[in-house]
């Protein structure tokens, strides 16, 4: 009996690694940019990006198909390096961030795309309106460590939504339907802990 008794806890000692295997990282909001692109009069592309971007990785080493991710970006902190158009794209108009604050994205589906390359599908929240949008994702990379024992990885995920499919419809013709977002994510995942 006191052997069966040690081959169990043999057995559930040599499981904890791969329990172990998934871990919660946070997006790292200084090292993040959350970035958009659209056609202005069918003739130039103007870029802005939204200052403050959280949110959490649930990495699953073993099987990154069966990771998850929640992004949050802040819609107040638009800036596209002129205030009037701030100030216009910030309102009713497009998208009238008093009422919809943030857009979110959760994934649901992550599937490989090649050595390095992730489709990372999900519900995308803008405008209070909610889709299913697909991004294309390089990394994560290898991760890196901090002199603090923290560690660090990175990914950039690109997707191209049609603005109106959201109720963004301000500008008419002279605004592109096509947007393009891009995420250069950091994420991090502390130091345990001293006990």
């Amino acid at each position: 009996m006191k052997k069966l008794l040690s081959v169990a806890a043999l057995v559930a000692f040599a499981s904890l690694p791969c329990l172990a295997q998934t871990t919660t990282w946070q997006v790292d909001t200084n090292h993040t940019n959350s970035q958009f692109a659209v056609k202005h009069m069918g003739i130039s592309t103007v870029r802005g990006q939204f200052t403050k971007t959280t949110g959490q990785v649930l990495l699953d080493e073993q099987d990154i198909t069966k990771s998850q991710v929640e992004v949050t970006v802040d819609t107040t902190t638009l800036d596209t390096r002129v205030k009037g158009r701030d100030d216009d794209v910030k309102g009713p108009g497009y998208l009238d961030v008093e009422k919809f604050p943030t857009m979110t994205f959760k994934s649901t589906r992550v599937t490989s795309a090649g050595q390095g390359k992730l489709k990372l599908t999900g519900d995308f929240t803008l405008h209070g309106v909610t889709k299913e949008v697909t991004f294309d994702v390089d990394g994560p990379t290898a991760p890196v460590t901090d002199p603090r024992k923290n560690q660090h990885r990175g990914a950039s995920a690109t997707t191209t939504i049609n603005r109106k499919d959201f109720g963004v419809n301000g500008g008419g013709m002279m605004v592109g339907d096509e947007v393009v977002i891009t995420i250069d994510l950091e994420i991090v995942l502390p130091a345990p802990k001293a006990q």
